[in-house]
């Protein structure tokens, strides 16, 4: 049995969240049964874009700090990073208002650098990763729950995309083409490569409608954790009321393997059916993976980073 901790959350000011995670961890084991002294620690939030800083499109860096503090506190060393589609970590966190929480904490803001990096599936093995990402002794993993133009929903699993390098996520909008099944294949390698200790998923305040950006901020009052990104994904979906057959990541999870029915889940406080809202927004239509674009405009990116494939790969070991 996967286990997965959802609790009612109306608040991110900072006393009361900070209360409202260390209980939601509990059931998991607290923070120190992810986190050992000396630990180097990578907290992954949502860092999309810095132009709708009041549109709930990122991770609230309240909940970023309140993790850090408990990573400190359990003797490990903090570090924030990410890899935005348009422009730098920092650039982005400080567009919304992350510097003078993470300045508080001296918590650095790491850029995002690739290397290949072999991996199970050899229909990905030509798949970069963040080396920051992969060389960190811990990873927690802190999307935000929105709606997504190509991909239904966006969580935990979408959210470790941020750990491949910039512009090799548009080399991946090019590789898979129309076929959002293999994007969605591709992502579930990704976070299986990456496999964060601990997932948080900010639902307090969600994105709805038009998303990953274009939507608008929608009152959930929800925090869920677990160790295991894919259980926590269905439990979302669940809650949101979304049919996991429209998420390829969901999909693409119980084809390889992973968690993906909600009967192998326990919850230790709240079960989704009690949490459920009947009224979440989709967006109004799907985009393709490749955003469409015209073919001699794929043609040349692919041959633009061809070279990016050309590099030696790293065998990773599972964390």
């Amino acid at each position: 049995m996967y286990t997965v901790s959802l609790i009612r959350a109306q608040s991110y000011e900072l006393k009361e969240l900070r209360k409202q995670i260390q209980y939601l961890i509990e059931p998991l084991g607290g923070i120190n049964a992810f986190v050992k002294e000396g630990d180097r620690v990578l907290l992954k939030p949502n860092l999309l874009t810095g132009s709708r800083p009041t549109k709930e499109c990122i991770t609230r860096p309240e909940i970023v700090y309140c993790l850090a503090q408990l990573v400190q506190e359990a003797g490990g060393k903090p570090f924030l990073g990410d890899s935005p589609a348009f422009g730098s970590a920092k650039g982005v966190a400080k567009a919304n208002g992350y510097l003078p929480l993470v300045e508080e904490l001296n918590l650095p803001i790491v850029e995002f650098h690739g290397q290949r990096y072999q991996i199970e599936s050899n229909g990905f093995d030509h798949l970069r990763l963040s080396k920051e990402a992969m060389d960190a002794d811990v990873v927690i993993n802190l999307p935000k729950i929105k709606s997504h133009l190509q991909l239904t929903l966006t969580m935990g699993v979408k959210n470790l995309f941020g750990c491949v390098p910039g512009k090799m996520k548009a080399w991946w909008h090019m590789e898979a083409g129309k076929d959002v099944h293999r994007f969605g294949e591709m992502l579930v390698e990704t976070a299986k490569a990456i496999a964060p200790s601990l997932t948080i998923v900010d639902g307090i305040i969600g994105h709805q409608g038009n998303g990953p950006s274009g939507g608008e901020p929608r009152q959930l009052g929800i925090l869920g954790a677990s160790a295991d990104v894919f259980a926590l994904d269905i439990a979302i979906a669940e809650i949101l009321n979304v049919n996991p057959e429209l998420i390829p990541t969901i999909v693409a999870q119980s084809k390889l393997g992973c968690c993906s029915d909600l009967a192998q889940i326990q919850f230790p406080y709240q079960h989704p059916i009690n949490l459920k809202i009947e009224d979440w927004k989709l967006p109004d239509a799907l985009m393709p993976i490749d955003f469409g674009l015209p073919r001699v405009l794929r043609s040349t990116f692919k041959h633009f980073y061809i070279r990016f494939i050309q590099e030696p790969i790293k065998t990773y070991t599972s964390k």
